[in-house]
């Protein structure tokens, strides 16, 4: 049993000292940072354009009472706090618009780093390839780099032609 603890925590020690697992570490604390950078345009930049545009309608402060009441709350918070469940159906349409804009720069980001590697791959591309064919030194035909004898005129090709 002692092996198989060895081995579960050797396996375990080679999981984390991968590169895969630090690169997961990296990307989910930079996804966090990032999180918070589109937090802020959504709320300090979006919003307040839809709200010029839907005359000073703020979304995220849109709810409606789950109760057959005549009382009406300033918030969702005050509502809870006067025991009444609520519907924050505005701060589901704030989560939404965060989600889109999210996905669009990161959908942008892509993009950019796919036309990076495609420059990349296009000065790679642009090299010329190696010579396949040589002429003859005899007859001056076309034969293929690799012959020891021309196919044409059937001479021996000479070891410094061949190379």
């Amino acid at each position: 049993m002692k092996e198989k603890g060895k081995g579960f925590l050797a396996e375990f020690k080679k999981f984390i000292t991968r590169g895969n697992a630090i690169d997961l570490a990296v990307g989910v604390i930079i996804g966090g940072a990032f999180q918070a950078i589109v937090n802020s345009i959504v709320n300090d930049l979006v919003s307040p354009l839809i709200s010029l545009i839907t005359k000073g309608i703020n979304f995220a402060d849109k709810f409606i009472v789950l109760a057959d009441t005549d009382e009406t709350f300033a918030t969702a918070a005050d509502a809870a706090a006067a025991g009444f469940a609520t519907f924050n159906y505005g701060a589901f349409v704030t989560a939404v618009i965060n989600f889109l804009i999210m996905a669009f720069v990161i959908f942008l980001l892509v993009k950019a780093i796919n036309k990076v590697s495609e420059l990349g791959k296009k000065k790679e591309e642009e090299a010329p390839a190696a010579p396949t064919t040589k002429a003859c030194p005899f007859c001056k035909s076309e034969i293929s780099i690799e012959a020891t004898r021309c196919p044409h005129c059937t001479s021996e090709i000479p070891e410094e032609a061949a190379e």
